[in-house]
């Protein structure tokens, strides 16, 4: 039995997901760092296992009532697991944030600010003292009673509703209402009220169209249907709505994402005329510190707020500023000091959130807990590492544990243990293959972490390509950029690289497929492939319709009426309507938290026994949907509709995925590459220009590889391939580099430097160019990815 001061983290028989019976020993009070590729079972191990299994025990110290309003995770498939303290997670993955969070709520440096205000700022002769919440543009107190503290309002006029005036109303020239039968509906009322709605819209008379648009009102008439064959209509009593009142409605208060964007197309986000867009009620904004107020400074870069609160005040006020600077500088450390604390925190890539949760940890003063950290080192440019690094550090040294999921380079190397998990992804994964020191990896023969580690990376050397054209962007004035103009090569592989919040994803978000030398535009991102268990990379994929044709056509089915429709989870027919073709169930418990079950009539199986009766090879629809991309090429290989994308999956690293696995449970490097996949399974004779944000964020270095030969064969193919990119070893394979920088937010937003990666790597003034040099070149011994601390493998 260990004993209480065991310095160790013991897990014995892990199996979740495809852990297979893993028993790993990680030490505490150090800089574990668990590597492999990409779906070997490393996050099954560092958070389905260890972190689960601390949540689990924490949880059962807590009243069941209290638990059942906490969100949990299931209780972890482990044997036992001794020495863990309390954990805390730091996850990429993130919630779905309004449009009140910011950067400001989520590391509570609001609240200071705010209090500084209310105890230490200028007020008015005669104003009274307003409380802190008075300051906060989320509070009833606080928000511009106008736009209800959003800082913006949203309007539509007739240009927007009637796009096209020479229409007649029931020939649909109020393109805001809604389609079907209640735009029917909207159409035979405003008749029914005696408006000529078989008039051009231009003609109509101005008051009425003012009218029909714009008016609150809501009268009740008798329709009288108009009489159609074969049906029996009756009179009813129908309610007028206009345009902007229904748009508004839709906007504010429809659960549907479809609604909302469609209603947001009729509407224009205008500064509100009250605040003037800066959220707060005239008092607040009243009152201001060194001249400025609320609004003016959560507006500044961090790093100038910094400078301005140096110089504030004395007493109260120089108490409250110090703390401030003090909670600003561990963001700033984090290279995240472009960002203004009013920043909406839907804005922010999945790395800079987990580096503002960083942060606001390191200030939390928690001692002895591990921290399970997902990939802190995502979306960083290799400048920005070594800070993080240094921060790493201090939680270290600070009393705690920290483990890593990670594939960095230089964070792995700057670990005091290696988890090295494979050997390779799924089904071939899921054993720990190393732990302990790093320098121990290097005899590890079946670690595919080990090449990169240790061996010797030769210096990246690929022939530049030459353009075929020339893409013209700018000029371009949006967030940091000020009429930023670039020149895009066509037909070769270009890399915008710089340090994080520099510009890089604003400059290629003004691609278009207007501009001329396009062509067909396909931008590849890492958003969700679907918000719903519903869907999976078959659905996706387009792969899952080939599924259910061929099930169909088997002789039993066709024999019993089935069509493809039969074979599909989503509609009542062919699914199991206890669980309607999710597969599970929810238990709702008192005073517990609501569980899930597989469904215990198709145990998991999503389908009814009719449906499952039908088989294609000796294999239901169920057992289809539970192959591994890998298994199902080999199934289906006789089958070009389905080969041709499962090859396309295998091709991007994806053969370890199920083909059912719901949408929820992929990565956002997942399901970037589930998207990158679906475009090559298309064969496209014109000129394609792929745009990818950040495509190796999630990658280990060999699925790195593995992505990079399909990307330059799009090149090869007479395609162009543009994307913003932190790994060295990427960029110096590009034909041409577009370095934005020097620094983030307003210190940036210029074009540094841009050519073929060798003219770059010399270019004075880059923050990339050092790093870029080191990849081109890299010393005998080191891998290919440029070095900062601890290259060598000490610190």
């Amino acid at each position: 039995m260990p004993s209480p001061h065991d310095p160790y983290v013991r897990v014995r028989g892990a199996q979740e997901h495809n852990l297979r019976n893993v028993d790993v020993d990680v030490p505490r009070d150090a800089i574990a760092v668990f590597t492999g590729v990409s779906g070997s079972g490393k996050s099954s191990l560092a958070f389905g296992t260890v972190y689960a299994e601390a949540q689990r025990r924490y949880f059962e110290s807590v009243a069941p009532y209290a638990r059942r309003l906490i969100h949990q995770v299931g209780a972890p498939k482990v044997g036992e697991i001794t020495g863990l303290p309390p954990a805390v997670s730091l996850e990429q993955r993130r919630s779905a944030p309004g449009s009140r969070s910011s950067v400001g709520t989520v590391t509570t440096l609001s609240n200071s600010l705010r209090m500084l205000f209310s105890r230490a700022g200028d007020y008015p002769a005669g104003a009274a003292r307003l409380d802190s919440d008075s300051f906060s543009p989320n509070t009833a107190v606080g928000a511009c009673p106008e736009c209800h503290g959003l800082g913006r309002v949203h309007r539509t006029d007739e240009e927007l509703l009637v796009p096209d005036p020479s229409l007649t109303v029931r020939d649909g020239a109020i393109a805001a209402w809604p389609g079907a039968w209640q735009g029917k509906n909207l159409r035979d009322v405003l008749g029914a009220l005696g408006y000529d709605i078989d008039r051009p819209w231009r003609e109509l008379d101005p008051e009425d169209r003012e009218w029909i648009l714009f008016t609150d009102e809501q009268p009740v008439v008798t329709v009288e249907p108009v009489r159609e064959a074969g049906r029996i209509q009756r009179p009813y009593q129908g309610t007028y709505m206009s345009a902007r009142r229904y748009v508004l409605r839709t906007f504010a208060d429809s659960k549907s994402t479809a609604l909302r964007a469609k209603a947001e197309r009729f509407l224009r986000a205008l500064p509100c005329p009250v605040c003037g867009g800066r959220r707060l009620r005239p008092e607040a904004l009243a009152v201001t510190f060194a001249g400025r107020t609320i609004a003016d400074l959560v507006a500044l870069p961090l790093t100038e707020l910094t400078r301005l609160l140096a110089a504030g005040g004395s007493g109260t006020a120089r108490v409250l500023t110090d703390d401030l600077r003090a909670r600003i500088a561990t963001v700033t450390e984090l290279g995240l000091g472009y960002l203004s604390l009013d920043r909406a925190t839907p804005t922010l890539s999945n790395g800079e959130l987990q580096r503002l949760r960083l942060a606001t940890q390191l200030r939390s003063g928690l001692f002895g807990v591990v921290y399970v950290l997902d990939e802190p080192s995502a979306g960083l440019h290799p400048a920005d590492t070594e800070a993080l690094l240094v921060v790493l550090d201090r939680l270290k040294a600070a009393g705690n544990s920290v483990f890593v999921v990670e594939h960095h380079l230089d964070v792995v190397r700057h670990a005091d243990w290696l988890v090295d998990v494979g050997p390779d992804a799924g089904e071939h994964g899921g054993r720990v293959l190393y732990s302990g020191p790093p320098a121990g990896l290097a005899d590890v023969a079946g670690s595919a972490t080990r090449r990169f580690l240790f061996g010797a990376a030769p210096a990246v050397r690929r022939t530049v390509r030459e353009p075929s054209g020339r893409l013209r962007l700018g000029p371009v004035t949006r967030h940091n950029l000020r009429a930023v103009e670039v020149e895009l090569p066509l037909g070769v592989f270009t890399a915008v690289t710089g340090v994080s919040g520099s510009g890089k994803s604003t400059l290629i978000g003004e691609i278009g497929e207007e501009l001329p030398g396009v062509g067909r535009l396909v931008t590849v991102d890492q958003k969700p492939i679907g918000r719903t268990p519903r869907s999976n990379p078959a659905t996706y994929t387009g792969l899952f319709d080939v599924v259910r044709g061929l099930f169909a056509q088997t002789p039993e089915a066709r024999r019993r009426g089935y069509r493809a429709g039969r074979f599909s989870f989503n509609v009542p027919g062919g699914r199991c309507e206890t669980c309607q073709g999710e597969g599970f169930v929810s238990v709702e418990l008192l005073f517990l938290p609501t569980t899930y079950a597989p469904c215990p009539d198709c145990h998991g199986a999503r389908y009814n026994p009719e449906t499952l009766g039908i088989t294609y090879r000796e294999r239901t629809v169920a057992d289809v949907l539970d192959l591994t991309v890998e298994a199902a090429a080999d199934f289906f290989a006789g089958t070009p509709a389905a080969a041709r994308g499962l090859r396309a999956l295998l091709d991007v690293g994806l053969g370890y995925l199920r083909l059912g696995q719901p949408a929820t449970e992929l990565s956002g490097g997942e399901a970037q590459r589930i998207k990158l996949a679906t475009e090559l399974q298309r064969t496209h004779r014109a000129h394609t220009l792929y745009v990818l944000d950040e495509p190796t964020a999630g990658l280990h270095p060999a699925d790195v590889e593995v992505l990079l030969r399909q990307l330059h064969g799009l090149v090869d193919a007479g395609h162009s391939v543009v994307v913003v990119e932190h790994d060295m070893t990427v960029v110096a394979g590009a034909d041409w580099v577009i370095d934005l920088g020097p620094a983030g937010g307003d210190e940036g937003g210029r074009v540094v430097a841009q050519g073929p990666p060798a003219e770059v790597a010399r270019a004075a003034g880059s923050r990339t160019a050092p790093y870029l040099g080191r990849a081109l070149a890299p010393p005998d011994g080191a891998s290919g990815t440029p070095g900062g601390p601890g290259t060598d493998g000490s610190r």
